[in-house]
């Protein structure tokens, strides 16, 4: 068997008395892909940049395979020293490397290469990173949160262009479509140790579950064992000297062995706080346009949004799409066309822009806006470190300015913020950055259970999946176009992904241009056929009784010649709810069909 081109042994490192990692482990092969997870501050980004030699650990060793080319990925790239994006891509290639290859991966990346680092956004930053790590083709990629801030269109030229390398590559993503499409091999970063899974991350879940399954049953066995010694060293003491100390040892090391066990952190409690219900229609739009100068953003679009829908936006960065949510939201007028907002609605609003967060507030304060010990959740109160607990911050936190927290818990501050407002209409532009998987589950949850209507814009396939009843899409020219379901129903549907144009009738079409389509996901219920299937039979049987109702008094013989306007009145709307009736029995019918179809 070949040596690894990478391998970490018992890596040991303590920040502030703290143990970060205590034992840590990764061996990396050649052109093996694997997926590194773990909770936010659990130590990912150090292992990666002590695999880069950026770090020293405290204890162990690491080796790199000698003329391996080692490239690493970092949240947060540093452009000091160059004056364009050009030099700072050309500064990461080897000397044997060609140079037009810099100019080459700018261009694929949407980058002249031109651009001043001092002024670039947080996409065009990260495309630039990824275009100096591309650039030589190293044998091994660290990869740490590389579709941060990137649109679907990069992310998935990103994944189809590591795919088709021989790279060897380490990942540190929130994407979980990223990981399971390019992994093979998963290690689980946990309470400073490693543990490793000979399968691609689509199978962590899973694993995982089971793991801190039997890690439970194994600390309660260790719990009943203790409380079983316990009682012997009150009642059960004989005059066997040395057989007793024998076990007041081992009873003590038991103690020891309890004390040492370092828990799995918990979940957040997540939760969105209820304004009163909205009105059935929440968002109506008829040909609205928003031109910015000569280019048009919004062209023409129309859409009607009920109570309950959860809509998700994309599109390549810059195609328009928080100019549309103002635009649906009322933020920003239209040019043309008109907008019709619902009846009580209450909007809580979550922007991606974490610098928005004054670094020099501490977290207490950016919860109570600076004024006392209490947050206003839900227009009830509630102490500030309570509510910052149930976002996974500790109370040694509540004076920690922000400019010391990771993005993860930036992240988590900034949904707090947002969630606490009371609302009905939750808007949520990137809520998934940052954010690490256990976290994103419980939002997911919240989303799931909220009763509300939500605008989502996100980069997330399997977050959109999970989440909407319906997409927005950029076709162009300010075009919009809705789609029934989430991204992989939005994808069999279009029959193109967002980075091209939908694929011509096949007429219209040359020959050398009969390209196969991406293939979706297998394809799911989505949101609102769920809830439809899971309510229509509670709705009709609602219809049947006001039926019933109607019947039986158009059954008395008087009624036509006493009330012949009300015998009319009420026979009309007797007709109305049997079309009612039939229509609900039929899409319940077509609903259930679909889904036993799919369950096999």
């Amino acid at each position: 068997m070949a040596p690894p081109l990478l391998q970490l042994k018992d890596i040991a490192l303590t920040f502030g008395g703290t143990p970060l990692l205590t034992g840590a482990e990764l061996s990396v092969s050649t052109a093996e892909r694997v997926s590194l997870v773990g909770r936010n501050g659990s130590g990912k980004s150090t292992l990666l940049r002590i695999a880069a030699g950026l770090t020293e650990p405290d204890r162990g060793s690491v080796f790199v395979q000698p003329g391996a080319v080692v490239r690493y990925l970092p949240q947060e790239p540093d452009f000091a020293g160059y004056a364009t994006t050009l030099a700072y891509v050309e500064a990461g290639l080897k000397p044997s490397d060609d140079p037009h290859i810099a100019r080459y991966l700018l261009g694929e990346l949407d980058l002249t290469g031109s651009e001043d680092p001092a002024h670039l956004s947080g996409g065009e930053a990260r495309r630039a990173a990824l275009a100096r790590v591309l650039a030589p083709a190293p044998d091994i990629l660290l990869l740490d949160e590389p579709t941060n801030h990137l649109d679907l269109t990069t992310i998935e030229w990103l994944e189809r262009d590591l795919d088709a390398r021989r790279t060897a590559l380490v990942i540190v993503s929130h994407d979980r479509r990223f990981l399971s499409n390019l992994t093979r091999t998963t290690v689980w970063l946990d309470r400073g140790a490693t543990r490793r899974l000979e399968r691609g991350f689509a199978h962590f879940e899973e694993w995982r579950d089971l793991l801190l399954a039997e890690e439970e049953r194994e600390q309660h066995k260790l719990d009943r064992k203790i409380a079983a010694e316990e009682h012997w060293m009150r009642y059960g003491v004989t005059a066997r000297r040395k057989r007793n100390m024998r076990r007041v040892g081992e009873l003590a090391a038991l103690r020891q062995q309890r004390r040492d066990y370092r828990g799995t952190a918990g979940s957040a409690n997540i939760a969105a706080s209820a304004a009163g219900r909205s009105g059935a229609l929440v968002i109506e739009a008829a040909g609205i346009g928003k031109n910015y100068g000569e280019r048009t953003i919004v062209s023409d679009f129309s859409i009607r949004i009920q109570r309950g829908d959860r809509i998700g936006i994309v599109g390549p960065n810059g195609a328009g799409k928080t100019t549309l949510i103002g635009l649906l939201t009322g933020m920003l007028a239209p040019d043309s066309g008109t907008l019709k907002l619902g009846a009580n609605l209450a909007v809580a609003t979550l922007t991606q822009h974490r610098d928005s967060l004054d670094a020099g507030t501490t977290v207490a304060d950016a919860l109570t806006s600076g004024s006392g010990e209490t947050v206003m959740v839900g227009g009830k109160p509630k102490h500030v470190v309570s509510y910052m607990k149930d976002f996974l911050f500790s109370a040694e936190q509540a004076r920690t300015p922000l400019a010391k927290l990771s993005g993860g818990e930036r992240g988590r501050l900034m949904l707090a913020q947002a969630l606490a407002k009371p609302s009905n209409l939750l808007v949520l532009d990137e809520p998934t950055n940052d954010l690490d998987m256990e976290t994103l589950d419980v939002l997911e949850d919240m989303l799931g259970d909220y009763t509300g209507t939500v605008l989502l814009i996100s980069h997330d396939r399997d977050f959109l999946d999970r989440i909407v009843s319906g997409v927005l899409v950029p076709e162009g020219n300010g075009r919009w176009t809705e789609y029934a379901g989430g991204y992989s129903d939005m994808l069999a549907q279009r029959g193109a992904d967002i980075s091209r144009e939908p694929r011509k009738p096949e007429a219209e079409k040359p020959a050398k241009e009969a390209a196969p389509a991406p293939q979706p996901g297998k394809r799911r219920l989505s949101f609102k056929e769920k809830h439809a299937l899971e309510t229509l039979p509670t709705t009709i049987a609602a219809l049947k009784t006001d039926a019933e109702a109607l019947q039986k008094q158009l059954e008395d013989p008087r009624f036509y010649e006493r009330d012949r306007l009300g015998f009319e009145k009420t026979t009309a709307a007797l007709g109305a709810l049997q079309q009612k009736i039939a229509a609900g029995e039929e899409q319940w019918l077509e609903l259930e069909i679909l889904r036993e179809e799919l369950e096999a």
